[in-house]
């Protein structure tokens, strides 16, 4: 299977703003520090670690939102490493971002309707309201929600509406950040299985970040650990489950919470 993302060496610093000087620059710190992974297309791969592990400075690489100190992201082919924003932006439509926080993301201001259709109109798509429509009918929502605020959804239906303005604009790519998170147990079931349905038939590609093993076990193929912004495994995701190699994934697994303390990972 071709590769939709071809990752080597990456590396990524950011400002480190708690050492600023009251004059000057604020001196910057490595997050990431050479990794490189492939991602084939069709895949569903996890990228876990915790607190402070680089997976969402990582994500946001892939996606752009951050650009690179070094090394070399290819996107389907094309070097994006260091694109300027007016070249990123006919790609922008192909990879898109599911937020972890949706109402953080949803303009409140505006109705359902708007937040999905305004992605549409700056890519210029035509037949604006029957997308928002079909997208709205892919993630089991009614579309009468297109006339309602964000504020009067609950958590799980903004997370879809966050997936529907994702999925809107037909990417080939979507980078979700842990976006069951903050989601009762119910909620995060159905938003995963939301997610399985439209990777199946929408052939997505999907990148899901998440700090909690066990969601990355019911949903990812293959899975990215990361500790302190280096790769420590990137395995089958049963393999990992089955025989952790690292440390590190070992505390991860331990962390779980199982309904018989004795019982270890099957």
């Amino acid at each position: 299977m071709a590769d939709l993302y071809s990752v080597q060496n990456l590396r990524l610093s950011l400002a480190d703003m708690t050492a600023k000087p009251l004059m000057g620059a604020a001196p910057l710190i490595d997050i990431l520090h050479g990794l490189s992974f492939t991602i084939p297309k069709g895949a569903v791969v996890g990228i876990v670690g915790g607190s402070g592990s680089g997976k969402s400075t990582l994500g946001r690489a892939l996606v752009r939102l951050l650009e690179p100190s070094g090394g070399v992201i290819h996107f389907d082919g094309t070097d994006i490493t260091h694109l300027t924003e007016r070249d990123l932006r006919p790609l922008r439509r192909r990879f898109q971002m599911i937020f972890q926080d949706p109402m953080s993301s949803l303009n409140p201001r505006h109705r359902v309707g708007t937040i999905i259709a305004e992605p549409l109109r700056l890519h210029g798509f035509d037949a604006i309201p029957d997308r928002v429509a079909r997208a709205l009918d892919q993630v089991g929502l009614p579309r009468s929600f297109a006339a309602r605020y964000p504020h009067e959804l609950s958590g799980g239906q903004r997370q879809r509406v966050g997936i529907a303005r994702a999925i809107a604009l037909e990417p080939d790519f979507i980078l979700a950040d842990e976006i069951v998170s903050g989601l009762d147990v119910s909620s995060q079931a159905q938003v995963l299985n939301l997610l399985e349905q439209l990777v199946r038939d929408l052939g997505l590609t999907l990148a899901f970040i998440s700090h909690d093993l066990s969601v990355i076990r019911r949903l990812c193929q293959r899975t990215i650990v990361l500790y302190r912004g280096q790769i420590v495994e990137d395995r089958p995701t049963a393999d990992l489950f089955a025989d952790p190699q690292a440390a590190y994934t070992r505390e991860l697994l331990d962390a779980i919470p199982l309904p018989d303390p004795g019982q270890a990972w099957a």
